[in-house]
């Protein structure tokens, strides 16, 4: 069942589903064997068109009121997983467990957003605050996260999906 989720951070949870499917995608195409190479190319392309953009709204939008340890987790997680793309990014060749890594790394980090983090910052922000989030972040972003990468690595030997 679908956490019911304040309207102002929809958006939010919108782009999280996004960034599940990519986690989903990183580990299919691991099963799958594709070369790591091709997968890598995935990763840089959604980090910079999706991942990175949403890390900035959050970090400036959403986080910026509140300074505590929940808070704190979440851009702990975020650097981390910005040093784990950089690391991949900088990789010759990207070993199968560096991508299995950051796929467990960023779902788990979605997932603490979701179920911890988001209803924390809902009951102690005030509902002027979450409204004045909510539209900074449809000021900024706007538009659903739309995964259009061509190479759909994920579906290779699967002509029935």
């Amino acid at each position: 069942m679908p956490i019911k989720r304040n309207e102002n951070l929809v958006q939010l949870s919108r782009d999280h589903h996004a960034t599940l499917l990519f986690c989903w995608k990183i580990r299919t195409g691991l099963k799958l064997n594709i070369d790591t190479e091709r997968i890598k190319t995935y990763v840089q392309y959604f980090w910079q068109v999706h991942m990175q953009p949403h890390f900035v709204e959050e970090e400036t939008i959403l986080f910026a009121p509140v300074q505590d340890a929940a808070v704190q987790k979440a851009l702990d997680e975020h650097a981390d997983i910005n040093k784990q793309v950089e690391s991949i990014m900088a990789s010759s060749i990207v070993q199968p467990q560096q991508l299995a890594t950051l796929a467990d790394v960023v779902d788990n980090h979605v997932r603490y957003e979701e179920r911890e983090l988001f209803p924390h910052l809902e009951n102690i922000l005030t509902g002027e605050q979450l409204k004045e989030i909510g539209s900074r972040l449809q000021a900024a972003a706007g538009t659903v996260c739309n995964d259009d990468f061509t190479d759909e690595f994920w579906k290779a030997g699967h002509s029935n999906n």
